[in-house]
């Protein structure tokens, strides 16, 4: 039961739509990185790649207390 904060970090051109680079959020313990996409106010559709704590992580990992999850917009292109 209970919750359990994390720390979410915002780049490039997420930082930019959502006007922010981070934010603490409050989630139910034992998410997962998918889960999390899920309740996060990012844009619709758009591929993210998730680290946490520096290291790449795959979409079932489950986050702990305190974690800090970054997300990056696919770079190249253009």
């Amino acid at each position: 039961g209970g919750g359990m904060q994390i720390r979410v970090l915002y780049f490039a051109s997420l930082r930019e739509s959502l006007g922010r680079s981070e934010e603490i959020c409050q989630v139910s313990e034992g998410i997962s990185v998918a889960d999390l996409l899920k309740v996060l106010p990012l844009p619709g559709g758009l591929p993210v790649s998730v680290a946490v704590n520096q290291c790449h992580a795959s979409r079932g990992m489950l986050l702990r207390e305190g974690d800090e999850v970054a997300l990056l917009p696919p770079m190249g292109g253009g």
